[in-house]
């Protein structure tokens, strides 16, 4: 009578699953910590489109009050999140009198070498321009 084979793995077995577990789980973490990034990015675009929003919303809002487009170019700060935002503004004529094209550029960072997170554009036509005939 023959004895039994005993089941389970063999040393190169158990050595082959280690190699393959040792060579899969740093790309595993590599792939994990991108997608961290990614979302991060993406939070901070988001919050910072919030913010272009946020100006676009107020100008329209100050030109019913005044019924004027401030045209030039401003920048400025704002607090959205616990965070300070640093936007951009360039308001300029368009070729129809009364009716204006506005950029708002975004940043995370006041250097002026920071790459703008997000640029949101607007068109605001001049309540006075609205009212004349």
């Amino acid at each position: 009578m023959m004895p039994e084979r005993s089941r389970g793995f063999t040393l190169v077995e158990v050595m082959v699953a280690l190699a393959i577990v040792a060579l899969t789980l740093p790309a595993l973490l590599f792939s994990l910590d991108q997608q961290i990034d990614g979302t991060a990015y993406l939070r901070q675009r988001t919050l910072a489109q919030w913010v272009a929003a946020n100006r676009i919303a107020e100008l329209r809002l100050n030109n019913a009050r005044t019924g004027t487009v401030a045209t030039g170019r401003s920048n400025g700060e704002s607090e959205l999140a616990d965070q300070t935002w640093y936007w951009q503004l360039d308001a300029q004529e368009t070729q129809i009198p009364g009716f204006f094209r506005v950029e708002i550029r975004v940043s995370d960072r006041e250097d002026e070498q920071a790459e703008f997170l997000a640029t949101v554009n607007a068109y605001l036509a001049s309540e006075q321009t609205l009212v004349r005939q």
